[in-house]
């Protein structure tokens, strides 16, 4: 006999970012443009005893060697044994307060996605806005749990607040409650726009006007320049902004830590945290302890904030975009490509005359030894045939440069085939 499962299960959103684990293994050869992954060149397995270390000294300074040793080996409270340090590092990088107790540690950025869209979406008229292109795992929680998903298309440099509004009073004339709309405000994954000042303030205008919360999650904002945009949840004023955040890019990806700003009152009284930490409670119970203390540590040894622990990695992301930038501009000259130019992040989009599709990705990574993301995977409704992503962000400069070498001659032979048809 065979089982039904969850017909979620069988979205093709949810086949993706096994794709982008996977797609490396299965061709060794080829360059590979398509996973998202951090750069690993800077990790020393010796820095995380010293992160451990660095945190237990900090617990000893205030705690009793019994309550010091339950902080690592008992499971400590849902919501989070660190949220006074990750406080701090908000205070410290981003310039804004909040109270410990708004802040929920998650398993990554991926759980706090999922406790955010389940406390916050109950009803069927309930609509989360993304924008499209869209990382897929706020999709797939959507899809998991049954929300309605309404795609805002994005314009070549981002979101327009103009397409927000219009796409917000369109759900209400439906009649619908248009409830969040999830943005990554820096270097966004998959098209690597960022919002301007002026678009942050609008959005937010927007939200308030609308009473829609804003779901902002940047785990690529300490990937750029060492001053970035002010974060929508510093601008916001009126606690539209519910803050996703990650220490995958920041820290290393696998601690599995992330967190949630939600600072908002709920009806009945309370923060919208304790909510999710109710949710949380029956996920994942709590997020480890052990992984907890290695972000704190971390944090510790940077002076309480990500700022300075991430120098060297952004030096690398930067210098690794603009050569990436350097090598199409060099290299697919007289070519009808067209691509953005990022200032930091992991990732750019271009724009091929021809669709970017699984058979071409499958053709380019055999035949020419370099793989890509197909943009459509990003789109939660049609659109991005003809898009294609690149990541940059775990290449060195050999690879890169080979790489869009490669790249270039896998174009040239598509574009010279298509102007044939």
């Amino acid at each position: 006999m065979s089982w039904p499962v969850h017909p979620a299960l069988g979205d093709p959103v949810m086949d993706t970012m096994n794709f982008l684990n996977e797609i490396a293994a299965r061709y060794p050869a080829a360059i590979s443009f398509a996973p998202g992954r951090p750069y690993d060149g800077f990790f020393d397995v010796e820095q995380i005893f010293g992160h451990l270390r660095g945190y237990l000294d900090h617990l000893a300074a205030g705690l009793n060697p019994a309550q010091v040793r339950d902080a690592l080996f008992q499971y400590g409270p849902t919501a989070g044994r660190i949220q006074g340090l990750i406080a701090e590092a908000l205070r410290q990088d981003e310039g804004f307060d909040v109270p410990d107790e708004s802040i929920v540690v998650t398993v990554g950025a991926q759980e706090a996605m999922l406790l955010t869209v389940r406390a916050l979406f109950s009803r069927p008229e309930d609509v989360l806005l993304v924008c499209s292109p869209c990382y897929v795992g706020v999709v797939g929680v959507a899809r998991l749990l049954g929300v309605t998903v309404r795609a805002v298309p994005e314009r070549e440099n981002g979101l327009d607040a103009g397409d927000l509004e219009l796409a917000i009073k369109a759900e209400k004339a439906l009649g619908n409650n248009p409830r969040a709309v999830y943005v990554i405000p820096d270097h966004s994954n998959p098209s690597g726009n960022t919002l301007g000042l002026e678009t942050r303030e609008q959005v937010l205008q927007i939200a308030h006007r609308e009473q829609v919360l804003v779901l902002e999650d940047s785990p690529y904002r300490w990937a750029g320049p060492s001053e970035p945009v002010p974060s929508l949840k510093r601008l916001d004023q009126h606690r539209q902004v519910v803050q996703l955040g990650s220490f995958s890019k920041t820290v290393f990806p696998g601690a599995r830590v992330g967190y949630v700003v939600a600072d908002q009152e709920v009806a009945g009284g309370g923060l919208l945290a304790a909510e999710l930490a109710k949710v949380k409670s029956m996920v994942t119970v709590n997020t480890p302890p052990l992984s907890q203390a290695v972000v704190a540590g971390a944090l510790l040894s940077g002076g309480g904030g990500v700022r300075d622990l991430t120098a060297q990695t952004r030096r690398h992301y930067q210098r690794a975009m603009q050569l990436t930038l350097d090598q199409l501009e060099l290299r697919l000259a007289g070519l009808p490509v067209r691509w953005n130019r990022p200032s930091g992040g992991f990732f750019l989009s271009l724009q091929v005359p021809f669709p970017a599709d699984d058979r071409e990705l499958i053709s380019c990574a055999e035949e020419f030894g370099v793989l890509w993301t197909p943009m459509r995977y990003f789109h939660p409704d049609s659109g991005g045939e003809h898009g294609i992503r690149l990541s940059i962000s775990c290449l060195s400069d050999e690879e890169i440069v080979t790489g869009v070498s490669r790249l270039a001659v896998y174009l040239t032979s598509r574009c010279s085939a298509t102007s044939r048809q």
